[in-house]
């Protein structure tokens, strides 16, 4: 199966010179991140989160309003699911690129509306969250590939933080977690509405949040890490101390933690470099955690960025991927569009530094990331113990051994990175704490 669609995306990609394929699988691709059995469609909500603060409206200059001001707050959200075998349509979807100005296509194997495969529902959820600014196709390529193993994906444009939308910094700090809960609660009310196309097809009391960067700082907020006191009052920061609401031990964090919500991804989390958190609101983490990083993060850091997180979520159990070598970008982020490779104007540098990485492939990240993504969520959410193999690795890539009798059978010095074809695994590393260390 891998080998079949890595063949044909990869030959659409040649043929057609500039497509830029989200679906490509290297022959040196890990085996899970191969596509599953399912066909894929894909459609687009239009969400509305009522009665929300308006932080763009407050004037972090002036004295505190009486009343904090309110507005509807607009959630596009795209939605890939099994789709019925046989499924034709469109496979392409236009997106905007960094500069909220250029427009690309991208395509991979999801058909635009097709008709849901209902034979297995109703499916996991699993909640997807850009980072600052990105948009809600940033991690196509990853959502589509998860739908296909029998997962329903809602990815949310965060209004505020997109390319088009891009504004006040302190509007992502606030409302990162409240959009990630509301999503969860839309898909759930979805799911029993006998209008939607998702009625009986998701499952949101089971679900997964993936995040990146602003998207998972949000979700290490979601997941229970409540933020410090100095968070909140920095000037650059939300205003008047609206992000209170997430302030550890608060009234409104307690209560923030979904427990439909059974497992997240963190890709780069956000803010542990910059004091968001400490140890006692690290420790208020409540599901076990995937944390992702590239060992030369100069966004979020690692050794005192998405490492320290990893290391102070100890109420939980977690793991560690770190791509060595690589920068803020690794694993998440699509490859980057032939229309990304120009220099804007206002931004001053290529757009293709958005998507990639200055020394690990792209697609060589993204079906990583796709393998390891599939057996956390395949552990958590399915309860498949088959997945744990995938999973209990040597923690450094580069020391594990390929020992193999002659029928193919694991020798007892074997441990060579399960699932990674000989030679493959290098350059990583997979660490693993339990809740209590």
């Amino acid at each position: 199966m891998k080998a079949v669609v890595a063949a044909a995306a990869m030959a659409g990609a040649t043929a057609a010179g500039a497509e830029n394929r989200i679906d490509r699988q290297r022959a040196d691709a890990p085996e899970l991140s191969a596509y599953g059995e399912h066909a894929i469609g894909v459609r687009t909500l239009e969400l509305v989160n009522p009665d929300q603060v308006d932080i763009l409206s407050i004037d972090p200059a002036a004295a505190p309003p009486d009343e904090l001001p309110r507005y509807d707050r607009p959630l596009p959200v795209e939605v890939w699911y099994p789709a019925g075998a046989g499924a034709t349509g469109a496979q392409s979807m236009r997106v905007f690129l960094r500069d909220g100005k250029t427009e690309a296509e991208i395509v991979g194997q999801a058909v635009r509306d097709a008709e849901p495969d209902r034979s297995g529902a109703p499916y996991p959820l699993v909640l997807v969250s850009h980072g600052y600014p990105g948009n809600r196709f940033l991690l196509s390529h990853l959502a589509e590939n998860l739908a296909s193993k029998g997962y329903v994906v809602a990815s949310i444009d965060h209004t505020d933080s997109t390319y088009r939308t891009q504004a006040a910094f302190g509007s992502t700090l606030v409302n990162r977690s409240l959009d990630q809960v509301f999503v969860l609660n839309e898909m759930a009310r979805l799911s029993s509405d006998g209008a939607s196309f998702l009625n009986g097809l998701v499952d949101a009391g089971n679900a997964g949040l993936i995040g990146y960067s602003m998207g998972a700082y949000g979700a290490v907020i979601t997941a229970g890490g409540g933020v410090t006191q100095a968070s909140i009052e920095y000037p650059w920061g939300a205003p008047h101390g609206t992000l209170a609401i997430h302030k550890a031990g608060s009234d409104s964090h307690e209560a923030l933690p979904d427990p439909r919500i059974r497992t997240a991804i963190a890709f780069a989390p956000w803010g542990m470099n910059t004091g968001f958190w400490d140890a006692g609101g690290l420790a208020g983490i409540r599901i076990p955690m995937l944390f992702v990083a590239g060992s030369v993060d100069d966004v979020s850091g690692y050794e005192n960025g998405t490492r320290a997180i990893w290391q102070g979520a100890t109420g939980v159990d977690r793991a560690l991927l770190t791509y060595d070598n690589a920068n803020h970008n690794a694993g998440a982020p699509m490859p980057a569009p032939a229309e990304a490779d120009k220099v804007d104007a206002d931004l001053g540098w290529n757009l293709t530094g958005h998507y990639s990485d200055a020394v690990w492939d792209s697609v060589k990240m993204n079906n990583i990331a796709q393998h390891f993504a599939t057996a956390w969520l395949g552990k958590y959410l399915k309860g498949d113990d088959g997945m744990e193999a995938y999973l209990d690795l040597v923690p450094q890539s580069n020391d594990g051994v390929s020992a193999l009798n002659d029928d193919g059978t694991p020798k007892p010095e074997h441990s060579h990175w399960h699932g990674f074809e000989d030679r493959s695994a290098k350059g990583l590393r997979f660490e693993r704490l339990k809740a209590g260390e």
